[in-house]
């Protein structure tokens, strides 16, 4: 039988790295009878922290989903839940779950408020317009603030945050909070680790702020909805329990309003009512009235709505290696009904797969079931080509939903396996890994014949290493970190190549007149323009000359970077009726590059990072000062949680043992958090030294 999509939820957890991710999804499990004995992180023994490193380290490194059911107002609800990582080097994970999911509850820390990887997060779900409810963690914590913390959400995220409640007791003596829809006083009890609550008269010594503070809920909730409006004005008590939820479930889906809740997921207090929330105010699949897509031969718009008996189609978001299972790829269902045993078409290769099983999934052990249906999320195997961000569909209904765009890698190291054995399981496993995360990359050097992996971070490619060994048992050396230069022109320069070449019988020949400049604003990748007239290069060798230009763009002429962006204009040109084919236009067109750009002015471009200490102001000065000598340009100052917060752009080459750094100047006080911004041209003394050295490793 179908479920009712209208009890279903999809949902996931994010924030700043330690604010309590995981411990939260710990408690819902518990509180949902799914687990019987509460995993803790600190222990290793958080059930979506599956992965080893994640248990040592007690960070999240991949997301990972569950299911539960839980039970409000007489009903069941089905919850898919993804426990999303908080540290800046798997963004990319974030970035996906954030495209499938519907709702997230967005957590804080009452001590640090508003942190660096909670506004990357932020940002993101604002792309993906993902409806969300802020929940203000460790509330047990010495220096804990809720209202200083919905302040931030409010001024540095820019968004409406309205509290929902306003807590009773704090710090040690945090113990309920005051319901401001419901205008009564809530204890949780402690005995059965929170699962039921007291009902309270609210304190006498909180009653007027909670007055004020149900007043700015009552204004926002009427804002929003015109009918309330007039209630609000004529007896604002007239207003009911159940009018201000309908108005800020609505206000909540569109946007407008972030609801904020407080609560210590460690100590067992607060998790249940977001819960509640979560079913009463984040959307359901049908909230969502249909998904668009492209039809793939005709380019036309389509829209599929969240129904089983619309065509099938679905979004695989993740793929991942298991040691039982093989290779899982994570779906979301968007339409329609998938069977076990059945095929899907996949828009991106044209090709069927099977899909033998689907899974439901519990961090990692899997549940099988017989279908999936429209608005859920579950795993499937079987399948031999499917790569993250492809849209599997019905043959008869083919669709193309919105793919995803991850950044590029910053920082490269270069491997090589240490034994013959190791040599054969590594290209496997580098395979593997590249798979799972769009993120890694994986190239081997022309000149050198290494073998260089790529990343998002020191930690991103260290986690890497570590599962190299642990997982997939190869043994490798790594070299120093290196940074993912790119080269870049400046200059605008005209030139004209012919290739000749004539060896007994039909010869090679290819003539034509380039303008190579810098990029158009707005435009990325190379912007090629075909200016021929009159026919003085035959329409079908015109793309080869283009492929000819991409494939050079690969390997620059400054240090053998890539060349991102150029614009290549080709004004003329000339052909040979029998010499001439495509592959003597393309070989023009590379060695045109290689002639030409060393008259465009290249420059080496840099990855700039975004930095955020937070050091004690005693330890100012010298942080600063350590800044300065990394070619750091300051962005402002600030102080959160009674320490004072440095940010600045730092060029990535000058950041490597940073964390080290910072721990000796600051006696292991300071904190600090890095992520990629933007590239910019090198100074001319870098330039030099880079090219030198790649010039000597080459010889």
């Amino acid at each position: 039988m179908a479920r009712n999509l209208k009890f279903t939820r999809n949902i996931g957890i994010a924030a700043h790295i330690d604010a309590g991710k995981t411990t939260t999804t710990e408690r819902i499990l518990y509180y949902s009878g799914v687990n019987h004995k509460l995993g803790e992180t600190h222990e290793g023994s958080a059930t979506t922290d599956w992965m080893a490193q994640e248990q040592e380290r007690g960070i999240t490194i991949t997301s990972a989903a569950v299911t539960v059911d839980w039970k409000y107002r007489n009903n069941t609800y089905h919850i898919n839940i993804i426990d999303t990582p908080g540290h800046v080097d798997f963004t990319v994970e974030v970035n996906r779950s954030l495209r499938v999911l519907d709702g997230l509850v967005f957590l804080f820390s009452a001590v640090d408020g508003v942190e660096p990887q909670s506004e990357t997060n932020w940002r993101l779900a604002n792309n993906y317009n993902v409806a969300r409810i802020g929940f203000v963690n460790k509330m047990d914590r010495s220096g804990a603030d809720f209202l200083k913390v919905v302040k931030q959400v409010k001024d540095m995220l820019g968004s409406n945050a309205i509290p929902l409640q306003i807590p009773i007791g704090s710090e040690d003596a945090f113990k309920g909070v005051v319901d401001l829809i419901n205008w009564r006083g809530v204890v949780w009890n402690e005995h059965d680790k929170g699962m039921t609550f007291t009902e309270v008269p609210i304190p006498d010594d909180l009653l007027q702020e909670a007055t004020e503070w149900r007043e700015k809920l009552l204004e926002a909730v009427a804002d929003y909805d015109d009918s309330l409006m007039e209630k609000f004005f004529e007896d604002p008590t007239s207003i009911t329990e159940r009018e201000i939820l309908d108005a800020l479930r609505k206000a909540t889906i569109d946007a407008k309003i972030v609801p904020m809740v407080c609560g210590s997921s460690f100590k067992n207090k607060g998790v249940q009512t977001m819960l509640d929330l979560v079913m009463e105010l984040l959307p359901s699949p049908l909230d969502q009235e249909a998904i668009t897509g492209t039809n793939p031969t005709t380019g036309e718009e389509i829209a599929r709505k969240p129904d089983i008996s619309e065509p099938f189609s679905a979004l695989a978001f993740k793929i991942a290696t298991d040691p039982f299972v093989g290779r899982l790829c994570f779906i979301r269902v968007y339409s329609g009904n998938l069977e076990a045993g059945s095929y899907v078409y996949n828009t991106r290769s044209s090709n069927k797969e099977r899909i033998s099983r689907i899974f439901q999934m519990h961090a990692n052990k899997q549940n099988p079931i017989p279908n999936v249906g429209a608005g859920d999320i579950a795993a499937v195997v079987g399948f031999k080509d499917i790569k993250t961000g492809d849209t599997l569909c019905d043959e008869k209904f083919p669709i193309v939903l919105e793919s995803m765009n991850f950044p590029e890698p910053v920082i490269g190291l270069a491997i090589e396996p240490k034994t013959q054995a190791d040599m054969d399981k590594l290209g496997m496993a580098l395979g593997k890994l590249a798979e799972e995360d769009p993120t890694f990359q994986v190239k081997t050097d022309s000149d050198t014949g290494q073998t260089v992996i790529s990343g998002m971070g020191e930690l991103h490619l260290d986690i890497i290493m570590d599962r190299l060994r642990r997982e997939f048992k190869v043994e490798v050396n790594q070299g120093a970190p290196q940074v993912a230069y790119k080269e870049a022109i400046t200059g605008t320069v005209q030139h004209r190549e012919t290739y000749k070449k004539q060896t007994g019988g039909r010869g090679k020949f290819a003539d034509i007149q380039v303008v190579i400049s810098p990029i158009d604003e707005g435009k990325t990748g190379l912007q090629f323009e075909n200016e021929i007239v009159g026919g003085s290069i035959p329409r079908e060798y015109i793309p080869s000359v283009q492929k000819g230009f991409e494939a050079a763009m690969s390997n620059g002429v400054l240090a053998g970077y890539p060349v991102t962006d150029m614009k290549v204009r080709l004004i003329d040109g000339s052909f040979h009726p029998v010499d001439s084919d495509s592959l003597s236009f393309e070989i023009a067109a590379r060695t045109a590059f290689r002639e030409a750009l060393p008259k465009a002015r290249p420059v080496l471009m840099e990855p700039i990072m975004k930095v955020e200490v937070l050091t004690p102001e005693e330890n100012m000065g010298d942080v600063m000062g350590d800044l300065n000598r990394r070619r750091g340009q300051l962005q402002g100052m600030d102080t959160r949680a009674g320490s004072q917060v440095i940010k600045a752009l730092v060029p990535l080459s000058e950041m490597f043992g940073y964390v080290t750094q910072l721990r000796t100047i600051t006696s292991g006080r300071a904190t600090s958090t890095m992520e990629f911004d933007h590239y910019a041209e090198a100074p001319r003394n870098v330039q030099e030294e880079v090219i030198t050295k790649v010039k000597g490793a080459k010889n």
